[in-house]
């Protein structure tokens, strides 16, 4: 693993812009009202196929979820696994006193397929790469809300969708530092809190912050990992056009170690396709 010194430099860049998620145009869209035949995407746009009826589906006639195998997540992510996570963090970091294993289990009774969809290792492999990723984040869940975020401007004016309102920060916060008043919206929606006008409940709510957490990877990433297509892919999905494709391959490489570390910790093989 890297140092604390080289994460903590690597977090001021890198959280800047962390789960800016899909680029904003993509986000703007027709807040449905689609043909009967057709479904609203998780994106608000009208169409057929998994892009519009699969992950995220909102109206219309969505892909039915993929059926749940019978692993029980808390088995897998035990107090030892969670606590060697934190314990790296120091002493005086604000998210010791946050995060929880507790809290990320209450949050997970949301999310009923996160690491239940496939074979005992695809369950596995989906576990460790969101801790993977919750780890470089947060530092070890050090911190809760990005680095040097209040004095970043992540509010998109085009987006009409999820307006941005007066004086409020859509910086990183929570596990995956969710970012963007276009993800903030939807986020709040989801899961019932005002992501709009009340962002700053991410960093003061630990089961809300995971559960923001949860949502992201759900929507963005749960079908890029069980699908096979490889831990590279998940990076490219939270941070690809600034990490990825040779843009930054110090913290690609972080995250690749760290999820290399948590597959061999639950003993199941990583797979192929770790970089993007």
């Amino acid at each position: 693993m890297v140092s604390f010194s080289i994460r903590k430099s690597l977090l001021t860049i890198v959280l800047a812009v962390v789960l800016a998620g899909p680029l904003p145009e993509l986000v703007v869209g027709q807040n449905c009202g689609c043909a009967a035949d057709m479904c609203c995407s998780q994106y608000g746009y009208c169409g057929t196929g998994n892009d519009y009826c699969g992950q995220g589906c909102q109206q219309g006639p969505c892909f039915a979820p993929p059926s749940t195998n019978d692993v029980v997540v808390a088995d897998i992510v035990t107090d030892a696994f969670f606590n060697g996570i934190i314990d790296q963090a120091a002493a005086s970091c604000v998210g010791k006193n946050f995060y929880s294993r507790a809290t990320f289990l209450e949050a997970l009774n949301s999310y009923s397929q996160f690491g239940r969809v496939g074979s005992i290792d695809d369950s596995k492999r989906e576990i460790a790469a969101f801790f993977a990723h919750v780890t470089h984040e947060t530092g070890h869940f050090c911190y809760i809300e990005e680095i040097n975020g209040p004095s970043r401007d992540y509010c998109d004016e085009s987006n009409t969708q999820y307006p941005c309102a007066p004086n409020k920060g859509y910086y990183g916060r929570g596990p995956i530092q969710l970012s963007w008043n276009f993800n903030y919206g939807p986020a709040g929606n989801s899961i019932g809190f005002d992501g709009l006008n009340n962002p700053e409940i991410v960093a003061t709510d630990p089961v809300i912050s995971f559960k923001t957490a949860l949502w992201y990877w759900m929507n963005r990433v749960h079908s890029i990992i069980i699908s096979g297509q490889g831990f590279g892919e998940t990076i490219r999905a939270i941070n690809g056009q600034l990490e990825c494709d040779g843009a930054n391959p110090d913290t690609v490489n972080a995250r690749v170690e760290y999820y290399t570390n948590y597959c061999n910790q639950l003993g199941v093989a990583p797979g192929d396709n770790l970089y993007c």
